[in-house]
């Protein structure tokens, strides 16, 4: 149903409805677009909402923003825009494994195995910590491998208590974004710099700021990837299997093809929560691998927020997400999206 089919006065409610959501939507944008051609006295002195009738627009934020001055411009698009794209990629690509495995596979992991898991690497750790004298980074990892060890082993007995499903590993993985992200990234700011003193540097690196945000965005990935492998009828995969198609053939050569539609809205969307994330970039990072967010936060001086030049870097940041939208958006309408969005 559209705002056509309505009569009578419900047509000019759904319309003051619809402006009243444009009035909230665009005018934030607005302010921003202006307020960063606005000199810094025609910021702190007073609202002007309208160019050359109002205040007399200048480009002093963005010659600043674009020469250097606010930061190394051109260096943290480059990182945001490199980062963004290569951990959008790969958590697409491995997320949509998981949740094909999840759809057509059944899984059982018994609670008694995770409880192994947990009580087998805090023990471990702390073994290797404070009795054999062992850093952290080589607790921790000895701690890992021999609680993931004995968590697989034991998981292949028929120990007792419940067994969790396919359903509850999913909710497993999605509760993960349940979490406040400043916990995982301070955890992995923690795990870094152990490891840095191992010789493995991964603070302010490309391969460190790319894990935490595959790692991140996966169970987002899963869960609405999940639902559109569920959606594909699976009469397709059993005709190939009846010609002894081997199964990674299946997933690469029939699944993913027919799976395009949510390929590119998952991609899309995961782009959007690496591109817009502040906190692992603010903790894992702090010169080279820098991304747009931080640069952003950082247009201040000692006399506070500097609204000019925070303003030229949002609008930097939000373009590639407006272009964004509007090709998801298009591509909808298109019918090249069809049930990928639900």
């Amino acid at each position: 149903m559209s705002v056509r089919d309505l009569k009578g006065s419900g047509r000019w409610w759904a319309l003051a409805g619809c402006l009243l959501w444009l009035a909230f939507t665009f005018f934030p944008l607005y302010w921003v677009a202006i307020t960063s051609f606005k000199s810094p006295l025609g910021v702190v002195g007073g609202p002007t909402y309208v160019p050359f009738v109002d205040f007399d627009p200048t480009l002093t934020a963005w010659s600043e923003l674009l020469s250097g001055a606010r930061g190394q411009f051109y260096n943290t698009f480059i990182a945001s825009t490199i980062v963004g794209l290569s951990a959008s990629v790969l958590a697409t690509f491995i997320g949509s494994m998981a949740a094909y495995a999840l759809v057509r596979f059944t899984f059982e992991v018994r609670l008694l195995s995770g409880v192994i898991f947990v009580v087998v690497a805090f023990g471990g750790y702390l073994l290797g910590r404070h009795v054999l004298g062992f850093g952290q980074a080589i607790s921790l990892i000895y701690a890992f491998v021999a609680a993931l060890a004995l968590a697989v082993g034991s998981s292949r007995i028929k120990l007792p208590g419940p067994v969790l499903g396919n359903d509850d590993i999913v909710f497993w993985f999605v509760s993960q974004r349940m979490f406040p992200p400043i916990v995982a990234a301070f955890a992995l700011f923690l795990m870094y710099t152990e490891m840095g003193k191992m010789g493995i540097k991964l603070v302010d690196t490309y391969t460190g700021l790319t894990f935490a945000y595959v790692a991140f965005s996966l169970p987002i990935v899963i869960w609405l990837m999940r639902d559109f492998f569920a959606a594909l009828p699976v009469e397709v995969e059993e005709a190939a299997m009846v010609d002894n198609v081997p199964t990674w053939r299946i997933f690469f050569g029939i699944v993913l093809p027919m799976s395009k539609p949510g390929l590119i809205a998952t991609f899309m969307i995961t782009l959007a929560f690496v591109w817009n994330e502040f906190l692992f970039a603010l903790f894992l990072t702090n010169s080279k691998w820098q991304t747009l967010p931080i640069l952003v936060a950082g247009q201040n001086s000692q006399r506070g927020d500097e609204w000019w030049a925070i303003s030229a870097a949002a609008l930097v940041a939000i373009i590639p997400m407006v272009v964004m939208a509007g090709i998801l958006s298009r591509l909808m309408r298109s019918g090249l999206l069809l049930g990928a969005i639900k």
